[in-house]
């Protein structure tokens, strides 16, 4: 968070780009982590090392497990040690094979988690509003050699469950969805969580609720759960029967005893982050070419992520400028997701045509920007940012002209 009082900007020569002092004197973070009851996680740590019980499905894990499942009303849920490990084991208990469908517009580890199993990503573009999987373009998109759909629930968005799911019944494909921005959201008054045969929390630091690192397979297949808990468990059914490939992606204690501490405190970090987005939405409103991403009628998001698209060419600014700029001021913007899963290595030498079938994906990729949000962040610090991202946008060209002229030939 800012530590010390923001200062103004009175012109060019105050702002940190141009030699001036940065506007927050603590670096402003996305994903900076929210801390529950300290005394909580303390006291629930005490306990765990009193018992010694420390790994290996103990109390704390099932007391967990417990409660993400009654957050998200689902019958079943597992949790591993990463949401990526999550998304493996789900995808090898459903039975996916060659090809998968899914959105190139999301966290990298999405189709790591595909392609590490050695089963094809075949990205799809994204809807324009709401940055989500487009229906149409996964229908498109299937043929013989389809495998499976996955789905993710981008911003914290419902991924078109409806659709996705006739289509997966239709076809007789697995439907399996990424989940990790999900956290507490809910989909036309229905807790994200149920839908396809199986979602996937993060409990990563970054995430709106933590357990240090962890994820969450959620769940109404019983046999499906049972399949989940052997394979992240190397297999085993039972203390020394083997019965099924199994990996070790079990969450430890510590990880449980967190995890808990942070969804008691839950409601008051969505209560924070709706709180900034407010702010946002009103220090935002009006800048040209600058549009604040809100979640479609009927969804409730976390509001873990604060969302902006950079259109160049009516706001007289790039998003990349604004990200050099802010950077410079202390406020550590992100560029998600870029540049887009289809351009990174493996996938960009695999499918070189990709590009070709993502324009949408392509433009998100050069326009988003993620803003800092979270329990560091003061409603004070968001309505200084926003009037300096309006500062940044006024006076781009001058900026530009004076970023050459310092570093021209005859400056140095």
């Amino acid at each position: 968070m800012a530590t010390g009082k923001a200062l103004s900007k009175a012109g060019l020569a105050d702002l940190a780009v141009l030699g001036g002092p940065a506007l927050f004197t603590g670096d402003l973070h996305v994903g900076r982590p929210n801390i529950g009851e300290r005394a909580h996680l303390m006291a629930r740590i005490e306990a765990m090392l009193d018992s010694r019980w420390l790994t290996n499905d103990g109390p704390l894990v099932a007391e967990f497990e417990a409660a993400v499942a009654s957050r998200h009303a689902v019958r079943h849920c597992v949790a591993t040690n990463n949401a990526t490990a999550g998304l493996q084991i789900a995808i090898k208990a459903l039975g996916m094979t060659g090809e998968v469908i899914l959105p190139s517009f999301t966290f990298v580890a999405t189709a790591h988690s595909l392609r590490w199993l050695d089963l094809t990503p075949i990205f799809c573009d994204v809807d324009p509003a709401t940055h989500l999987m487009d229906p149409a373009e996964v229908e498109r998109l299937i043929t013989p050699r389809t495998g499976g759909i996955l789905g993710v629930h981008l911003w914290g968005q419902a991924c078109a469950p409806e659709a996705l799911s006739d289509l997966a019944r239709q076809h007789r494909l697995p439907l399996l969805f990424d989940a990790a921005h999900a956290l507490g959201c809910s989909h036309r008054g229905q807790p994200i969580g149920g839908a396809g045969d199986a979602e996937v929390l993060s409990f990563h630091a970054t995430k709106v609720a933590n357990a240090f690192e962890g994820g969450a397979i959620l769940t109404n297949d019983g046999t499906l759960a049972d399949r989940l808990r052997r394979m992240r468990n190397f297999g085993f059914r039972g203390t020394d029967h083997v019965d099924i490939l199994g990996i070790n992606a079990k969450m430890p204690e510590v990880c449980a005893a967190m995890g808990l501490t942070s969804l008691e405190a839950l409601d008051e970090f969505i209560s924070v982050n709706r709180r900034n987005f407010a702010a946002y939405r009103q220090g935002l409103a009006g800048l040209p070419g600058i549009r604040l991403h809100e979640a479609p009628a009927g969804d409730e998001v976390n509001h873990h992520y604060v969302i902006l698209e950079v259109d160049e060419q009516a706001a007289g600014v790039s998003r990349d400028e604004l990200v050099r700029w802010l950077r410079a001021e202390g406020v550590l913007a992100r560029r998600y997701f870029h540049p887009g899963c289809h351009r990174m290595a493996p996938y960009r030498a695999e499918d070189p045509l990709a590009a070709a079938r993502l324009p949408v994906t392509d433009r998100l990729s050069a326009q988003v920007l993620a803003l800092p949000t979270g329990t560091a962040m003061t409603a004070a610090a968001v309505e200084e940012l926003c009037r300096l991202l309006g500062f940044l946008a006024a006076n781009a060209a001058p900026i530009r002209r004076r970023l050459i002229d310092l570093t021209s030939p005859k400056a140095a």
